[in-house]
């Protein structure tokens, strides 16, 4: 398996779960790194610091500042905001882990261009059908400055990346794993991603679209974690404190309240939505229990791994594109930026990718690629794998073989092979390193190619044309198994790691002392 190439959609991943999970930076260097010892238990409580994140500090006016930012955009949204002590609690956690995403960010060498943000706010303002223009006043208007909005754009950029490289490359799905599922699966269509989302509730009765692709549901939920190696007693009050929470919505209460006053989930201050994907992509945990269940319905307790959730259905439908409409409201566009990324790469894919599973012949160009990638890292910055690769491709002018120095210097998982990747399908790689394939001749070198996992050199052997009917149906199937797999794996990656950092949280302690 490839590490840092293959297309997420293709040979391994996932498009949202916002609340997605996996792997974690540990596998890097081969087993967990030891947790930091705890600060003495006399230590106080300390006014002006919220939490302490191995050494860097949250402060209490930061996370008021952000608790200001996030009531804003929970009352723009409609989304019951808690009383301001969990406001705080629950917008500290969220700085915490985004904290630990920026450590390890740094630690491996991401970093997120200026372009890779314009690019970002082109995509926003082009599926909001707006212009640039119109969305900094929308973005304006809601009361957040345009700085602030692409810094946290440029954040959810850098975890798409993180995601990428420690959670999607690393989840394995063998052949067996295709053979059950399309066995499973028999006479069923496989389809991809819808393009676009669904259109919201129109205001006014509209003809029911006619169902075309896989059906889609759009996901809230309620996590109550249950910490590992939790003993029986402690597992059976987090069951009590669900089925607590369960009662109170059957009873009425705002699902979204509840979820942003109580859930441990990483959408708790979204109202816990997990956003729209087909049926079938959902974790089969979680398709199983809302199988039947309408839209604005609940699920019953739900125990998995992480703990126990409550799920409620916000809508299901079926694919179709929304017509063109005046711009969106600014929280509309906040909600499109979270997912921007990963609807980029969805769009990105070549037409097999995109298409329902075909019934006849289908003509394919693959090419065969061999290639070195040299990772970033925070001793190997952009300049020096670029500086790397930039004098491996000058011996290979002067005759050196390729795969040759593929096996000396390539830090992918084919550099045993030459950097042999075989034959590659269109839309199979990530589209940085496609573009760069598409554009040589064979047996040319590249220039370096950046991508999301460091700086490639790609050589190609050759083309040829195949029918890839039946090779469709297992890459289609491949793409619908990650979609399951990564949400929890990023998930745990997430815990993974907290658990090998340094965590303070002071507010945390301080609440549970006033209990």
């Amino acid at each position: 398996m490839m590490s840092g190439l293959r297309h997420p959609a293709c040979a391994l991943s996932l498009a949202i779960v916002l609340g997605a999970g996996a792997s974690a930076p540990a596998l890097a260097a081969g087993k967990p790194a030891p947790r930091p010892a705890a600060p003495a238990a006399s230590e106080q409580f300390v006014d002006g610091i919220a939490a302490v994140v191995d050494k860097e500090v949250i402060t209490l006016a930061q996370v008021d500042a952000k608790a200001v930012q996030v009531r804003r955009q929970m009352e723009q949204q409609r989304i019951p905001v808690p009383e301001a002590p969990v406001l705080r609690r629950q917008v500290l956690q969220q700085m915490i882990n985004a904290t630990l995403q920026d450590h390890e960010a740094r630690r491996v060498g991401i970093r997120v261009s200026d372009a890779q943000v314009d690019q970002a706010v082109q995509t926003i303002a082009q599926r909001n059908r707006i212009t640039v223009d119109q969305l900094r006043r929308e973005i304006a208007a809601s009361g957040m400055s345009w700085d602030d909005y692409r810094t946290d754009l440029r954040s959810q950029i850098q975890d798409d990346i993180l995601r990428q490289r420690f959670v999607e490359d690393r989840i394995a799905i063998s052949d067996s794993d295709i053979d059950a599922f399309l066995s499973m699966n028999a006479g069923k269509p496989l389809a991809a991603p819808p393009a676009a989302e669904p259109a919201p509730a129109p205001a006014e009765p509209e003809p029911a679209p006619v169902p075309t692709g896989p059906e889609l549901v759009e996901l809230a939920q309620i996590l109550i974690e249950v910490p590992d190696y939790a003993s029986e007693s402690i597992v059976q009050e987090k069951r009590k404190q669900a089925e607590d929470l369960l009662r109170k919505l059957r009873s009425g209460a705002d699902f979204a309240g509840v979820a942003a006053a109580s859930s441990n989930g990483p959408q708790a201050l979204e109202g816990g939505n997990m956003g729209i994907r087909p049926l079938h992509d959902w974790p089969d945990l979680f398709a199983r229990a809302i199988a039947n269940t309408p839209p604005g319905g609940l699920s019953g307790i739900v125990q998995s791994g992480r703990g126990f959730h409550i799920l409620k259905v916000l809508r299901r439908g079926y694919a179709q594109r929304p017509a063109p409409k005046a711009a969106r409201s600014a929280a509309a566009a906040q909600a499109q930026a979270q997912a921007a990324q990963a609807q980029a790469r969805a769009q990105a894919q070549a037409a097999a990718s995109r298409s329902p599973a075909p019934s006849g012949p289908m003509m394919v160009t693959q090419t065969h690629a061999r290639h070195i990638l040299i990772k970033t890292s925070k001793v190997v910055d952009d300049a020096k794998a670029r500086a790397t690769l930039e004098s491996l491709r000058n011996r290979i002018a002067h005759g050196e073989s390729f795969a040759e120095l593929a096996r000396r210097y390539s830090e992918d998982a084919s550099a045993p092979q030459g950097g042999d990747l075989g034959w590659l399908n269109p839309g199979e790689t990530v589209p940085a390193f496609e573009q760069a394939m598409n554009a040589l001749q064979d047996g040319q070198v590249s220039e370096p190619v950046k991508s999301p996992f460091g700086w490639h050199l790609i050589q190609v052997e050759g083309r040829q044309t195949k029918n890839m009917e039946q090779e469709f149906r297992r890459m289609q199937a491949r793409r619908e198994l990650m979609e399951r797999r990564v949400g929890p794996a990023y998930e745990d990656w997430l815990d993974q790691l907290r658990s090998q950092a340094y965590i303070d949280n002071r507010l945390e302690k301080a609440a549970a002392g006033g209990r």
